[in-house]
């Protein structure tokens, strides 16, 4: 396919921003750098800085210039990548969906009239249309994974240090690889099954169960030890604690209303000796998996059911909203808690759009997860 500037003028036309989930547009840009990325052209997410384009943080109230671009873009800009507009995110990254505040919602190319996830949800659009090669994104939460899961495109959160990492969504696992200058690996490993809801009660629509079990059977097929786990006793100990820290991050902010004004207030509520717990459990999180599961990776549905309709999220209570945010996708913040990779790739299933399958590393290196997704999203 043809990812240049000159394409992408032409895939455009006629596409309304509902349609492309850009949120801002330069196709007159030139590179400022030269490297290995030279001729990859790609969105930023409109939560980071681009210079010279407009940052809005998913509300056009919020919107203004940055003098510089985030270190993260800067260094892709060095090695030749062009960025030629940003995508669209809902108010500072905080939710599933992607409705930012005063600016177009973006559809899913899956489901017409349906959120495509969040937060990076035009980024996930945008590949999903076959508009970019890949697009850049975030993942605070799951925030890379959903939306790729939500439009049957790859979504990598590469490991971190902090809760959230940078990263992008791709068509394939191998140009996520890419993008992140890794070469893939194709580890030696043991692969726990698990399909009970981890953080919250839910239920798992059967081709979602279905897409895991069948991804199971591949690795299995490719020589791969594959056993059923369970949730571990300290989940929902390690869900609080990645609630107070989640929230806690924008408790010295004081925005006007709504979704994030709830959020902030819950944030102001975390104690220091609550988030002190949090810290405590985070660096004992990746032995306490390792411990009480005995595998080097986890394989999951990335999302309990179908994407839901625009507004769905938004419709509901602050405090039910969040609930139903956990329930729909259940497993993805443990890997944002852990600091561990983790990867969303679409499985095919009959009579029906792609869903996401997601293996999250336990032992695994980033290079080693992406070349176990590789097998299954060749």
């Amino acid at each position: 396919m043809d990812f240049s500037v000159e394409q992408l003028r032409a895939d455009l036309n006629g596409l309304a921003p509902e349609e492309h989930g850009f949120v801002y547009l330069d196709m007159d840009r030139t590179p400022s750098g030269h490297g290995r990325l030279a001729g990859w052209v790609l969105s930023a997410k409109d939560l980071c800085d681009v210079r010279g384009m407009p940052t809005t943080l998913g509300n056009v109230d919020r919107t203004y210039f940055p003098e510089c671009s985030d270190a993260f873009l800067e260094d892709l800009e060095k090695q030749g990548a062009l960025f030629i507009g940003k995508s669209s995110t809902p108010e500072l990254g905080l939710r599933v969906d992607t409705e930012p505040v005063g600016l177009p919602h973006p559809h899913n190319p899956l489901y017409p009239g349906c959120t495509p996830g969040g937060s990076s949800g035009g980024a996930a659009v945008q590949v999903a249309r076959g508009l970019l090669r890949a697009a850049h994104a975030s993942d605070g939460g799951g925030s890379i994974r959903v939306p790729a899961a939500a439009c049957g495109v790859v979504g990598f959160k590469p490991a971190g240090k902090e809760l959230g990492v940078q990263g992008f969504i791709t068509r394939t696992v191998a140009d996520n690889a890419f993008l992140h200058g890794h070469r893939m690996i194709t580890p030696r490993a043991r692969i726990g099954l698990l399909v009970e809801p981890l953080f919250c009660d839910a239920s798992v629509d059967a081709h979602h169960l279905r897409a895991a079990r069948e991804a199971a059977e591949r690795l299995r097929a490719a020589g791969f030890h594959v056993v059923p786990i369970s949730p571990y006793p300290q989940a929902r100990a390690t869900f609080a604690h990645f609630r107070n820290t989640f929230t806690s991050r924008l408790g010295g902010l004081s925005p006007a209303a709504g979704y994030a004004a709830w959020i902030a207030q819950q944030g102001q509520r975390v104690s220091s000796a609550e988030l002190a717990a949090a810290r405590a459990h985070v660096r004992q999180l990746p032995g306490l998996l390792a411990q009480e599961w005995g595998v080097d990776a986890i394989l999951t549905p990335m999302l309990t059911t179908d994407p839901p309709r625009i507004g769905h999220f938004l419709s509901l209570s602050h405090a039910e909203n969040f609930a139903a945010q956990t329930r729909w996708s259940p497993w993805g913040s443990l890997f944002n808690m852990a600091r561990l990779p983790a990867i969303s790739v679409p499985w095919a299933v009959p009579n029906h759009p792609p869903v996401g399958v997601h293996l999250g590393s336990i032992t695994l290196s980033d290079a080693a997860l992406l070349g176990l997704a590789h097998i299954l999203h060749p």
